[in-house]
């Protein structure tokens, strides 16, 4: 086990838990349990962090970079995946802020191809295309009601056509993985579900666009240079390869081979690669209302807006398993509604997401706190973020 609580790239600074509103007996169990869970070869390694009123009191990685390798490090890289749409949102929403568009604008204004999109319904077991109701628009996209699915969150059939055209080819730049999307069927009317999918992939296209430079590019010049998230990145360089964490080859529970899917593309909805210090910068940047020092992304209005419940008691929760009872969900970001309902303990107006393989944070602003865990254990990330999350609030003072 490496105590890290005194990490120089931290951004905020580090203390003892009971001075960061910790108890001492909750963190103590919080390192115990991870630890047993790494020496039953459950997970290779844990990263955690908890900060709370702008003090860092707890920093452990926990286990090996890898199997049977090196302990892991604080810089460890992880895939980060979908912990990429927060960022990419944010990217996105800067553009607004600077009056390039707005999130009521129709997705067709930016990519012509979804002038007229089309939705799938399921009839007498065959798919029949009905006409899009309205347009989709940025907004859709940014809280996930445009339509777009995931070929892996379901067996409708518009998911299997999903799967079969082949979207996650790792040779695809955004601008056909976009135009392929156009090509296939809506799994909903615009606006009117929650279905976890694409959207984020056409926000970082829409960047591309709008602002004329990569989404790479643009990440880079904007968020993560300022902000110093200097191991971000779409790719990993050679000179980095030997922090980069890696899952078990064999998934523990299952005994299925484990694949984390790589891909050539700057992809918005999942491509960037990260460290627990780079994304607990960006983290701090949201929970001190849009800045970071001397550098602000947003401004508070905005990023209030963006944390904000999108979804209102209108909008049917199409892809449920990834959004709890009590939840909606803003602009980038899943949003707490409620103390009850859900399964595990949280907080009124706190906003989280996570990775596929395992990584996943949250802030909740009425309780001053910032937790992050980072792990490559796909086929646990769910047992995992429900273990992390309970063992955080039972060590709140």
């Amino acid at each position: 086990m490496n105590d890290h609580r005194a990490s120089s790239s931290s951004a905020f600074a580090a203390t003892a838990p009971e001075e960061a509103g910790l108890t001492a007996a909750g963190v103590s169990r919080l390192t115990a349990v991870m630890q047993r869970q790494v020496d039953a070869r459950h997970v290779p390694g844990v990263s955690m962090l908890i900060a709370r009123g702008g003090k860092v009191g707890y920093r452990r990685d926990i286990g090996a970079l890898r199997p049977d390798g090196p302990p892991l490090p604080g810089d460890a890289i992880f895939r980060i995946y979908s912990m990429t749409k927060p960022i990419v949102s944010v990217a996105l929403m800067m553009l607004v802020e600077e009056g390039r568009l707005f999130i009521g604008d129709p997705l067709a204004k930016f990519v012509p191809e979804f002038a007229n999109p089309r939705v799938g319904v399921e009839k007498d077991g065959k798919l029949e295309l009905v006409a899009a109701e309205r347009p989709i628009t940025v907004q859709d996209l940014l809280r996930h009601t445009s339509g777009l699915t995931y070929a892996f969150t379901g067996v409708s059939a518009v998911q299997r056509l999903y799967a079969k055209a082949r979207l996650g080819a790792p040779d695809l730049t955004n601008a056909q993985l976009v135009a392929a999307l156009a090509k296939l069927p809506l799994i909903d009317q615009p606006g009117t579900s929650w279905d976890y999918g694409h959207s984020t992939d056409v926000v970082g296209r829409i960047i591309e666009i709008v602002s004329g430079q990569s989404l790479g590019a643009f990440l880079q010049e904007r968020i993560l240079t300022p902000l110093g998230m200097s191991d971000t990145a779409f790719f990993v360089p050679p000179d980095k390869q030997d922090r980069v964490a890696k899952p078990f080859a064999k998934d523990p529970d299952t005994g299925e081979t484990v694949t984390l899917t790589e891909t050539n593309f700057e992809s918005g909805g999942g491509g960037l690669w990260s460290t627990m210090d780079d994304y607990e910068r960006f983290a701090q940047m949201l929970y001190l209302g849009g800045a970071l020092g001397n550098t602000r992304l947003l401004g508070r209005k905005t990023l209030e807006f963006m944390t904000a419940d999108h979804l209102g008691p209108h909008v049917r929760i199409g892809t449920a398993f990834l959004l709890a009872p009590g939840h909606g969900f803003g602009l980038g970001f899943a949003v707490r509604r409620e103390v009850g309902l859900a399964p595990t303990p949280g907080t009124p107006g706190e906003f989280f997401w996570g990775g596929i393989a395992g990584t996943a944070f949250w802030i909740a602003p009425k309780e001053e706190l910032i937790a992050m865990m980072m792990i490559q254990a796909p086929g646990q990330r769910d047992y995992y973020r429900q273990l992390f999350r309970i063992l955080v609030h039972a060590a709140l003072a």
